[in-house]
């Protein structure tokens, strides 16, 4: 099975194909720059080193959040098109999930912290069970120091805002904090590929309708909306 799997939702911006389970070609760059700039030219530059044709592709996959509001609009919107116009499978994947799977094994709980701006990380807690990922509990966005204080005993803490927040984290978890390697604080499309396997195997999911994006928190606009300026109209 040839997947192609795409990740926009963080700083970093991500490509990759896997072919029965091994990565046949990855991409991937941090930048502030929007990732609609490089995002295309990156999947025909991936599929050119794998060596494929788009339409030889057996399905997509994406990180639907949480994550920028931007990003995500941006690689969900082009990779739900991609498989409508090559008529492939789509599934969408948690990217505080795609953080976490990369840390197995291990033998404590996984503490995923993703820079959500504003003071805020979204956060969740993972651990293995039977050699497969389990998610303890919803994902949330919250301040780093309620992550944070809920965490009791030695937990493995990965994602961007672990290196942003590691002077609290030091202050907080104290000798209980075991911080990831550097090189895994950004999900990786590789990793998001292998997560969407079962997904696009399975017989009538993973259509492109069904992904769409998983935010937590709702944007400025939103907010917006639902509070309007008392001011406005006097």
């Amino acid at each position: 099975m040839k997947v192609l799997a795409v990740d926009t939702a963080t700083r970093s911006c991500s490509v990759a194909v896997l072919i029965d389970d091994k990565p046949a070609a990855e991409l991937a760059t941090v930048s502030e720059r929007t990732h609609s700039v490089r995002l295309m030219s990156m999947i025909q530059d991936v599929l050119a080193l794998a060596k494929l044709d788009l339409k030889e592709i057996d399905g997509f996959a994406v990180t639907v959040g949480p994550g920028s509001f931007t990003g995500l609009r941006i690689g969900i919107s082009t990779v739900k098109g991609l498989a409508f116009a090559t008529a492939k499978p789509c599934a969408g994947i948690s990217t505080l999930e795609a953080l976490a799977y990369p840390c197995l094994p291990c033998p404590y709980p996984i503490c995923t912290l993703m820079d959500a701006r504003k003071g805020e990380v979204y956060a969740a807690f993972f651990r293995e069970s039977d050699g497969r990922l389990e998610r303890m509990g919803n994902e949330r966005v919250d301040a780093p120091e309620a992550i944070l204080r809920a965490i009791g005993s030695p937990h493995l803490l990965v994602g961007d805002a672990v290196e942003i927040y590691e002077d609290r984290i030091r202050a907080i978890v104290g000798d209980y904090a075991v911080l990831a390697p550097r090189d895994l604080h950004f999900p990786k499309a590789s990793v998001v590929a292998r997560l969407a396997r079962d997904s696009l195997r399975a017989a009538g999911r993973g259509g492109p309708s069904r992904v769409a994006p998983h935010y937590i928190r709702q944007s400025d606009a939103e907010l917006r909306i639902k509070s309007p300026d008392p001011t406005e109209g006097i």
